[in-house]
Formats: structure tokens, C-alpha cells, sequence
């Protein structure tokens, strides 16, 4: 087993931009591991997030992609209020193929190095067995099955949030959250996806839905009465609400230009392919949209509950807080004339920056 360690390195130049406290590579000859685990900021408590196990085409989109995700994760935890800092790691392999219980448990060796000061969960291609085999090297895992102690799988908590987040964007434009009539257009019916469908439908609103896996498509469809629609043509609809639940960059100069939609608001991790410029796009053409990283804190939620050891009705609880926090980041887009993922970006640095001079005067 072998490690890399790069602190503040100029190296890459994505270290210094996005501002990581460390960064880890992972790699062992044995077990076929290749991972990095990104600890982008302590400041409100140790940095948790999830492992994502995913075949990047390159090493370069890999180390790109967890320093994105573990900046997120530390906005996440201070915008929801959590005393959590901010982390990510990813494993490069495909899940179906390459994962084994030797290489989750060699995994859980590095992450058992870092003393506490990266706590771990589930992701995109790993599941709650695979953080029962890390469990086995090490404390500093979350998400196990219910059976040995853990909060078993966060999805329904982190659908929760994000119902709570669409809820809060539809009282802001029509003055009322309820969401009988409305249209909404689901996109990824994963496990998320599927538990807000779920919570949709129970609220009559009207569902499309859209997956690249054709029979769990089907599947979702049938039991919730939704309609299925191919991705291809999913722009080319009239719906209200466009909720991105798969992988990210879905939100983009491209689909901008071809979206009716009135508000987008979903469980995807970094669905603005460019911060910047598709935030700005999305102001200009009055599309309300729900920054993911606060609407889907329910699963880092889940992660807090757990390590606290509040009761599943606290947990829910917790997410439906969601809801106000979507109206503040909304309300400070609107007064303040910027796009909404600044505005929640400012709301988070503000109280990162607030507990960082409490710690610095002791």
C-alpha cells in the first residue's frame, strides 16, 4: 500500500483555486485500488463525504471531480447549518467490475490514516456494503446497514430536501406550495430519484420521467403512474419543473437555450456545467434555480444524524429545514440582483468565515 500526500501543492493548480487543505492519492498494486480523497475544509468540524467509485476516462477528470465535489460538501455542511467541514474521495474503477471487499477494506486503511479528519459515506457506485467492509479498517465511516447500527440508505432523506427545495421555489413564484397540477420532469431514477417521484405523486403533481436505463424506467413509471420520456427529447417537453437527479452538467449553454421550464431544482451534484456563466443564463432568462448542493443536503444530513444519534424523525425534521434555507438563498437572489447559486455561495462563506474568527480568538 502506498500513499501520496499533497498539501496545498503547486503541483496542480486546481489545489490553490479551489482552496483544499489536502489532498490524498491512494493507490495499491493488490487490490487494483486507484483513489483520491480531497479534504477541502475543517473550519466548521472534520470534512465528510461520500466515495464515488466511477470510470473517468482520465486520471486529470477524476482529481477534477472530487476537488469539485468535496468544495461543494463544505458548502453544503455551513449552509445547512452543520458542524461538518467539507470532503470527497473517488475511486477509479468501474463498480459493477472492479470493486471487491479486499479493495473497499484496503480503501478504509487510508481513510483510518487520516485520524479522523475525513469521515466517509456512500456514493454513485458504492452502497451500504461497501461502507460495512471499509467499517472493518476503520471508525470513520457513515451509512452502514441498519443492522449493525447505521442510518442505513439516505435516499429517502436527501428526496426529502429536495421536495422541500421545490416546494420553496413554487411558493416563490405562484405565492403557494402546493403542487397539485404541477409539471415536473425527473430526470435520473435512481434511488433519489425514485423516492421524489414517490413524494410528487403523493402531492398529485404530474410526473415525466426519464432514465438511460430502460427497464428501471419502465419500472418507476408503471408504479407511480408517471409518464416515461426518452432523455433525447426531454427539453423538447412543457413542464414546470425540471428536477436533474443523475450525474451533473446537465444545466448548460446548450440546454438553457431550449428549457420552458420555470424552475430546476434536483438532487445532481454540480448540475451547472459552468458556475459562472450558466447561473447568470439562468437569472437573465428567469429560471428559478435551487442551488443542488443546498436541496440535496439530505444525505449529508442523514451523515450528521448518524453521527449524532438522532432518531430518523429528527433526521426528517432536519430536511424539511431545507425549505427556509431555500427561501433565504431566494430572497437574497431577488434583493440582491445576483444568481441564486452565489447568493448561496455567500450565505455559506459568511458563516464559515463567522466560526473561523470564533476558533482564531480562543
Amino acid at each position: 500500500m502506498s500513499i501520496i500526500q499533497l498539501e496545498e501543492s503547486s503541483i496542480f493548480n486546481q489545489l490553490s483555486i479551489f482552496g483544499h487543505q489536502k489532498v490524498v492519492f491512494c493507490k495499491d498494486d493488490d487490490t487494483g485500488l486507484r483513489a483520491i480523497i480531497a479534504i477541502h475544509d475543517t473550519t466548521l468540524g472534520p470534512a465528510v463525504g461520500g466515495t464515488r467509485m466511477w470510470s473517468y476516462a482520465t486520471e486529470a477528470d477524476a482529481l477534477n471531480d472530487v476537488l469539485r465535489l468535496s468544495q461543494a460538501m463544505t458548502y453544503k455542511a455551513a449552509i445547512t447549518g452543520l458542524n461538518l467541514g467539507g470532503g470527497k474521495a473517488v475511486i477509479i474503477g468501474d463498480s459493477r467490475t472492479d470493486k471487491s471487499e479486499a479493495l473497499m477494506r484496503r480503501y478504509g486503511k487510508f481513510i483510518q490514516n487520516l485520524n479522523g479528519s475525513f469521515i466517509t459515506a456512500e456514493d454513485v457506485g458504492t452502497s451500504p456494503k461497501d461502507m460495512e467492509y471499509i467499517r472493518m479498517e476503520t471508525k470513520y465511516v457513515t451509512g452502514v446497514p441498519e443492522s449493525i447500527g447505521g442510518s442505513g440508505d439516505p435516499s429517502p432523506v436527501t428526496a426529502k430536501g429536495v421536495f422541500m427545495g421545490i416546494k420553496a421555489c413554487v411558493k416563490e413564484l405562484y405565492g403557494t406550495d402546493n403542487l397539485a397540477g404541477r409539471t415536473v420532469a425527473v430526470q435520473g431514477t435512481g434511488q433519489v430519484g425514485e423516492n421524489l417521484v414517490s413524494l410528487l405523486r403523493a402531492e398529485n403533481a404530474k410526473v415525466f420521467v426519464s432514465d438511460i436505463n430502460e427497464e428501471r424506467l419502465g419500472r418507476v413509471a408503471k408504479k407511480y403512474g408517471a409518464e416515461a420520456v426518452n432523455n433525447n427529447n426531454l427539453f423538447d417537453l412543457d413542464f414546470d419543473i425540471y428536477a436533474p437527479c443523475a450525474l451533473g452538467a446537465t444545466v448548460n449553454s446548450e440546454t438553457i437555450a431550449r428549457m420552458k421550464c420555470m424552475i430546476i431544482a434536483g438532487s445532481a451534484n454540480n448540475q451547472l456545467a459552468d458556475e459562472q456563466s450558466d447561473g447568470q443564463l439562468l437569472l437573465d432568462k428567469g429560471i428559478l434555480y435551487a442551488p443542488d448542493y443546498l436541496i440535496n443536503a439530505g444525505g449529508l444530513i442523514n451523515v450528521y444524524s448518524e453521527l449524532a444519534g438522532y432518531t430518523k424523525k429528527r433526521t426528517m425534521q432536519l430536511a424539511e429545514n431545507i425549505y427556509e434555507a431555500t427561501r433565504e438563498v431566494l430572497k437574497k437572489s431577488k434583493t440582491e440582483k445576483i444568481p441564486t447559486n452565489i447568493a448561496a455561495n455567500r450565505i455559506a462563506e459568511k458563516r464559515i468565515a463567522d466560526i473561523r474568527k470564533i476558533k482564531a480568538s480562543f
